[in-house]
C-alpha cells in the first residue's frame, strides 16, 4: 500500500506546519489510524444502533 505523508499531503494544499507541529499531526494521524484498524477487525453486530440527544430528556421524573 503506497503510503502520502502528511507533510506532503499538508503541502500540497499549501499547509506548511512547524517541525513541532507536524510531529503532532502526525502522531494524531497514527493514532487515528490505529481506531481505524481496530473498526476494520471488530465485530459490529451492533453497527445499526443510533444514539440520540434529546434536550431535558435525561432526567426521570
Amino acid at each position: 500500500m503506497l503510503s502520502i505523508s502528511v507533510k506532503d499531503t499538508l503541502a500540497a494544499q499549501g499547509i506548511h506546519p512547524s517541525d513541532e507541529h507536524l510531529k503532532k499531526i502526525e502522531a494524531k494521524w497514527a493514532e487515528i489510524r490505529q481506531l481505524k484498524g481496530d473498526l476494520e477487525n471488530a465485530n459490529l453486530d451492533d453497527a445499526d444502533i443510533a444514539l440520540r440527544n434529546i434536550p431535558g430528556g435525561d432526567h426521570v421524573a
